[in-house]
């Protein structure tokens, strides 16, 4: 499988699947007579981001997954967001900054020097860096925000997460 498949069409999935769990979470708010600005603030642990930041944290590890992947440069997001249509617009805009990305784009992605702030002036390969830290830190992320959701009574389940999947005859 090809780095892009890999990344861009998986993490476009999972934010999408992110917008429809904020569609759902707003309709809880609405039925329970609650803004679901309420639910912004919301965590699992006292020690944890709240809804806003692992939202914004799930857009940050995705768009510079891609970024990264392809030696471009990603959109700035300063986490400004306060409001419930400003987390969604956040989701929304990463979605369409990956939807700029192609196949091409990746070309050499597995094998190029990846350089971040906290390995100390070491460098990851891009195959591993993919593996071993924007997938599984993109997924810690969304799995927060969804487990925040579900705990605050949002009807949220398994196939919301896993959302479709590509079937054969």
């Amino acid at each position: 499988m090809s780095m892009f498949r890999a990344t861009v069409p998986q993490l476009k999935k999972m934010l999408r699947n992110l917008d429809g769990w904020l569609e759902k979470a707003s309709a809880h708010a609405k039925a329970k007579n609650f803004s679901p600005e309420v639910l912004l603030a919301a965590r699992l642990a006292p020690d944890q981001y709240p809804l806003l930041r692992q939202i914004q944290a799930a857009c940050d590890s995705a768009k510079f997954a891609a970024a990264r992947l392809t030696a471009k440069e990603a959109p700035k997001h300063p986490d400004e967001e306060k409001t419930w249509e400003e987390a969604k617009a956040r989701v929304a805009s990463v979605v369409a900054y990956l939807e700029t990305f192609t196949e091409a784009d990746f070309e050499g992605a597995a094998d190029r020097a990846i350089a971040l702030p906290f390995l100390g002036g070491k460098t990851i390969l891009g195959r591993d860096y993919l593996n071993e830290m924007a997938l599984p830190n993109t997924y810690f992320h969304l799995v927060t925000a969804y487990a925040i959701l579900r705990h605050s009574g949002v009807d949220v389940g398994k196939i919301d997460f896993i959302g479709s999947l590509t079937l054969q005859d």
